[in-house]
This record gives structure tokens, sequence and C-alpha cells, in this order.
């Protein structure tokens, strides 16, 4: 049960901080994720190509993953309410900027410090969170990023309804507002709690410590690791629509089938996260990494039915590989870089972001469904061992 006490680790507050950063997230990873369908009203609307356009949303996600990791590392002893309050800030100018930007170089400009602000957001609240729990740690991570699972389900279709109703400048302003009102309120009530000591170290401590963390085994097995672990769905998303319209699925339902995949992942958020306090965090998350790995396999064997199981399967394990990550890392290394922690795994991640993609398409274009599948699998397979070997 929730403590009576508002400064120990477990108590209501932490819960009302769990809470606040879950909202949050909704309007993080949902918004980098629709860049496909900017594409065509923005082009319409700026006069701008669809291959500028692809730019302008690479250098989105670029900032979104790796630019934010940056600031997570590099902004540890900063008090976290300030780095949110600044994105708030940040993201609130954004939002009636169109009104003002007729260019490329223009729309590169807001939709690089959008994807900045976005993804400095989610590594505050993924690092800071989880601090005010202790008994719960994995339940309440599992309460923000069933936020982040929200997201991804919602912000798509949400964002192609207000652009078609509003248009783009008038719809952008509306939903970025938003945004910018839920990292206000995280601002103002998700800082690091008492009992957590900030950080003090200074840029050249902070190299210096990247340069011993660099070296360790243990790092690099799970820098590998985790960039895997999130890789695979990226690689995924570039060919599954495509797989399941083979198999015999009309395209709608091939899409819908894709999308069950991060609508099965918000319900295993939670309970990946109470498995995480039931068994351990690694425990826990190896038990999910195998089920994305089964899931994986199963997309060979060319019969819907295994198709449908293998969804159910990547669905629970994306959930709770997402769920526990953060766990697991603040478990294997110093809790005081916290935010550091969560930006150095995050350009990892992102670094996966960028080339899964492509790689997908390419090893359909060359090799079918087999070989991309076959390529899925191989990366799920390192990223489990990686992971297992550096937790050991």
């Amino acid at each position: 049960m929730p403590s009576d006490q508002p400064n120990e680790p477990d108590s209501r507050r932490s819960w009302v901080v769990a809470t606040v950063g879950a909202v949050a997230m909704v309007f993080t990873f949902g918004t980098p994720v629709s860049y496909g369908i900017f594409r065509e009203p923005f082009s319409e609307v700026f006069g701008v190509s669809s291959v500028a356009l692809s730019g302008v949303f690479a250098v989105l996600l670029f900032t979104f993953f790796i630019g934010s990791g940056l600031v997570g590392v590099f902004g540890v002893r900063f008090p976290a309410r300030g780095v949110l309050l600044v994105c708030a800030f940040t993201t609130g100018v954004l939002a009636p900027s169109l009104y003002v930007v007729d260019s490329v170089v223009g729309l590169t400009v807001v939709f690089a410090l959008l994807g900045l602000a976005l993804g400095t957001v989610v590594v505050l609240v993924a690092s800071v969170i989880p601090r005010w729990f202790e008994a719960r740690r994995g339940a309440a991570t599992g309460l923000i990023f069933v936020g982040n699972g929200l997201g991804l389900f919602a912000l798509p279709p949400l964002w192609q309804f207000t652009l078609a109703e509003l248009g783009v400048r008038r719809g952008f302003l509306v939903v970025i507002s938003v945004s910018a009102a839920t990292f206000l309120l995280a601002g103002l009530v998700c800082r690091r709690p008492e009992w957590v000591e900030q950080s003090t170290a200074t840029t050249g401590e902070i190299l210096a410590w990247l340069r011993r963390l660099g070296g360790t085994r243990t790092f690099q097995l799970l820098f590998v690791g985790m960039a895997f672990a999130f890789a695979w769905y990226q690689l995924l998303a570039a060919y599954a629509v495509e797989l399941f319209a083979a198999r015999g699925l009309a395209e709608s339902t091939a899409s819908a089938a894709f999308g069950l995949v991060g609508g099965v992942s918000i319900v295993s958020r939670i309970g990946g996260g109470y498995l995480g306090d039931l068994l351990g965090s690694r425990r826990a998350f190896l038990a999910s990494y195998a089920c994305v790995g089964l899931g994986v396999a199963l997309l060979l064997i060319p019969f819907v039915p295994a198709m449908l199981v293998a969804i159910l399967l990547l669905g629970l394990g994306l959930g709770g590989v997402a769920t526990l990550y953060i766990p697991l890392l603040m478990s294997v290394f110093t809790s005081e870089k916290d935010t550091a922690v969560v930006g150095v795994f995050n350009v990892g991640g992102g670094l996966g972001a960028l080339a899964m993609p492509l790689l997908g398409t390419a090893s359909v274009s060359y090799g079918g469904f087999t070989l991309a599948i076959s390529l899925t699998l191989v990366i799920v397979v390192v990223g489990l061992v990686t992971i297992a070997l550096g937790t050991a």
C-alpha cells in the first residue's frame, strides 16, 4: 500500500508524480512516429518536395533520440524540474511557429527543436520517476510507459484527424500546445525526490565517466543489447504490414494487425512492471525479450494462426521490454547519474532507430520476407544474449 508520508518512496505523492509523468509521455513518442502522416499535407502547404521533407523528419528523429540522449548525459547536473520547464517553454514557443515559417530551412529548425524537447522529456521522466519508488518501481515504470504506448496508439490518428479538420498550421498549434501544457505540468511536479542526491559532476568529470564506462565489458554488452532490444521493432515496422498482406490479410486488416502489437503492449507494460517487482527486473526483462524472439520465429511459419500467436507474443514482449529496461539499467549503473545513464542508452537506441527502416526495406527487396524475418530474429537473439551476459 502507498505510504502516507509524502517524503518516502512509494508514497501517494510518488504515484501522483508517476501519473503526471505518464500523461506527459503520451505526447512524446507519438509525434515523431507520425512523420508519415505529416508528409503529404506539409508538402502541399509549404510547397516542399517529399524528399526534402524526409530530410526534415530525419533531423526530427535524430534530435529526438540522439540529441536528447546527449542532453540527458550532460544535463545530469541540472535540476530535472528546470530542464522539463525549459522543454515545456520550447514546445510552447514552437506551437505557433508554422505561422511564420515558410521554407524547408525553417521547418528543419522547428522539427529539430521539437524533437529535442520531446526526447528530453522522455529521458527526464523515464529516469526521474523510478527514483520515487523502491518496492513498486517496476509497476510505476510500467505506468509511465503505458503513457508512451497510448501515445504510439493514439497520436498518429489524432494528428491525421487534426491536420485534416483544422489544417496544418492550426492543427500543429493545437496538438503542440496541448503537449506543452502536459510538459509544463510535469515540470511543476516531476522533480527528483529529496532523498536522491543531485549530481554535481562537471562536463570534464562526465566525459571521464563516459570514458571509464565505455571501457567496461558490462557497458559494451548492454549498449549493444539495449540498442537491439528496440531495433527489432523498427526493423519489423519496415515490412510487417506488407508481410501480413502477403499472408492473406486485407491491407486495412494488415495495418490493424501490426497496430495490435502496440495495443497488446499497452496492457503488458503494466503487467511487466508488476512482474519485475515480483521476479526482479533482470529475470522479467529476459522473459519478456524471450517472448519477442518466439514471436519473431513464429512469423517464419506461413499460416495465419501462427501469425496471430506471433502478434500476441510480440506485443507482450514489447511491453515488458519497454517497461523493464529502465529499472534494469538503474540496478546495474550508479543511480546518481540517472539521466546520464538513460541518455547514453537513448543514443544507442537512436542509432538503431535510424538504421533499421532502411535495412528492413532492403532485406525484403533483395531476399524476401524470409530474409527480413531471419535478420530480425538474429537481432533479437544477439540482443538477448548480450544483455544476459552484461547483467550476469
